[in-house]
């Protein structure tokens, strides 16, 4: 049924072949819970957490910021009495992503492990996963996985039947079903039963977080990660990368690919050996002619990007963003005019209004495209689109969700320029969409 870990697939090697969740006494048999056994019985919190730092594993929710260090920022000592809190980012509603949800459907446990770790490491007692409302599935798996937590003794009060001084509860909390949910302080506020908008920052979670105090929000994949880490060490957890960030990533791919999916890889694979090596590059008849690398809210790429290695720093260099690792390509017979209405209409809807740029900017970024679209635009409004696109930068809205929706906007009317033109010249859609 399992597979050892040293098959480089820390992650993803051990799940069921009939893609059923791993029980408690499955995920023991596979190592489970030794990491979290070790950090109680021969580690302290800060060993914990510098080996954590030491792994240069990066968060993988799409900023990519070290996790040790984003732990490190919440205050420690006598002088900061009162509750902390851990939070799983299960809110997994970034389009052409579904790595998460691999996670938690096939190895809840893993998850909560890694989340009892990261509450140890930070003086946590209690820990929320938030998680997607539509992920009923992980839900179930995740609800089941934790009752054998708690039944077990590997959750509650003195945990493993050990007097520490470490005690966790763990909830699941089902979404709101916004995708404003998954940016960090809006996913706090949705958690207290308020309004899903984005807090100012600073004061960041770490410090004033979940009923204002100190909050670590981590990816579920980020947070998987940490029990290997554990118990096979920093050094063992850089040496599966390909590339300074450490680690595996589970990287995707969806579109007009012979196998469309997801697999675990080293990081720092290339984007040519994930396209056409694993999913089997472009279905018959179909041409690629580019790709978003990290989910909806990244910069196009093309061609001659292929060989580009899969990594942080190797994507920003080019000009996009790895984000979550998950490929959405863009085939010769899919409209690039069409397409980017699919991903404004998404970004336009899910906006939560907080800020005047989102809350106006992306209706009128879909206005715009649905008149180049349909044979009623101007040359001019092709210029209007990168102007919207530079409005929404960073730094003029409260959260990331508008110049997450510029990337793929300001990136798509560089590379297909031709084709926005030709839908003003023709006065139509050249691939007959209307």
């Amino acid at each position: 049924m399992s597979k050892p870990e040293n098959e480089q697939k820390p992650l993803t090697g051990n799940f069921r072949a009939d893609g059923q969740p791993l029980s408690l006494a499955e995920y023991e048999k596979t190592g489970g819970y030794e990491a979290l056994r070790k950090a109680l019985q021969s580690m302290s919190p800060k060993e914990v957490m510098e080996e954590v730092k030491a792994s240069n594993l990066r968060g993988r929710g799409g900023a990519g910021f070290p996790t040790g260090q984003k732990w490190s920022f919440v205050p420690s000592g006598e002088g900061n009495p009162g509750p902390k809190y851990v939070v799983a980012n299960a809110d997994e509603m970034e389009p052409g992503t579904f790595k998460d949800r691999i996670l938690m459907e096939n190895s809840p446990h893993m998850l909560i492990e890694g989340m009892a770790l990261a509450a140890y490491a930070t003086g946590a007692q209690e820990a929320y996963i938030f998680l997607r409302g539509e992920y009923v599935r992980s839900g179930k798996a995740l609800e089941r996985a934790l009752g054998e937590a708690y039944e077990k003794n590997y959750m509650g009060k003195n945990i493993f039947g050990q007097k520490t001084a470490f005690n966790l509860e763990m909830r699941i909390h089902m979404s709101a079903g916004r995708y404003m949910c998954g940016e960090e302080t809006g996913l706090l506020n949705s958690l207290e039963g308020k309004r899903a908008i984005p807090r100012a920052k600073p004061p960041y979670p770490q410090v004033t977080g979940f009923l204002g105090k100190p909050t670590v929000v981590n990816n579920v994949e980020t947070l998987c990660n940490v029990p290997h880490i554990i118990r096979n060490g920093a050094a063992w957890f850089k040496g599966l990368s390909r590339s300074q960030d450490g680690g595996t990533k589970i990287y995707g791919v969806s579109g007009r690919v012979k196998r469309p999916g997801a697999w675990e890889l080293p990081m720092g694979a290339t984007i040519r050996e994930i396209f056409e090596g694993h999913a089997g590059g472009m279905q018959d008849g179909y041409k690629f002619r580019g790709l978003i690398p990290g989910g909806a809210s990244t910069e196009f790429l093309i061609e001659e990007h292929l060989d580009l290695p899969m990594d942080f720093d190797s994507l920003q260099k080019a000009g996009s963003r790895m984000g979550t690792g998950t490929m959405i390509i863009l085939d010769d017979r899919t409209c690039p005019v069409g397409m980017q209405i699919s991903l404004q209409s998404f970004f336009a809807r899910e906006s939560c209004g907080w800020c005047t740029p989102c809350r106006e900017g992306l209706p009128w970024i879909v206005k715009t495209l649905n008149s180049i679209e349909d044979g009623s635009g101007e040359m001019e409004d092709i210029d209007l689109l990168l102007e919207q696109a530079r409005l929404l930068a960073p730094g003029h809205t409260f959260c990331a969700l508008a110049p997450g929706a510029a990337e793929p906007l300001s990136s798509g009317v560089r590379y297909f320029r031709e084709d926005y033109e030709r839908h003003v010249k023709e006065r139509r859609c050249p691939w007959g969409n209307f």
